[in-house]
């Protein structure tokens, strides 16, 4: 194979290596210890009806959740913030990605109680915070500072 066909190949292979680790870090889908983030925004000078605001977008608070299988518990604890993190108990955990738990003591310190293939799961009758969830590329939009009026996912 002459060089230049090889330099041609080796641009291509990281190309297609360089848009893989775009798509796995905007998507979340491989994390360290099976942690899930759930990106959120808040509605400043505004209200929130139904997914729309009718303020200004801003980037809000990232949960992180990390479920121990063993122990029946998903700690969780918003970035940023220096509170301890907290915990829900007595969970039916599959994977990082896939549990549910009852209500416990910091249930309404969290914005969901179940995880379906990491995308959080919201019920009207859990006493958790509202969930305005979007996605990691939205929330670093609004962190910078873009302006954005939906945030449908």
């Amino acid at each position: 194979m002459n060089p230049s066909r090889r330099r041609q190949l080796r641009w291509l292979a990281v190309s297609i290596l360089v848009l893989m680790v775009y798509f796995v870090w905007t998507t979340d889908k491989i994390t360290l210890q099976g942690e899930r983030t759930v990106y959120t925004a808040n509605c400043g000078n505004g209200t929130w009806e139904g997914k729309r605001c009718t303020g200004e977008l801003d980037a809000g608070p990232r949960y992180r959740y990390r479920a121990l299988k063993a122990r029946g518990e998903v700690l969780f604890w918003v970035l940023g913030n220096n509170e301890p993190s907290s915990k829900l108990t007595g969970c039916t955990i599959v994977d990082g990605r896939n549990w549910t738990c009852p209500v416990s003591a910091d249930a309404s310190k969290s914005i969901t109680l179940a995880l379906a293939s990491g995308d959080p799961l919201t019920n009207a009758a859990w006493p958790t915070r509202p969930l305005h969830g979007v996605s990691k590329m939205t929330w670093v939009f609004l962190d910078l500072g873009w302006k954005l009026t939906d945030v449908s996912n």
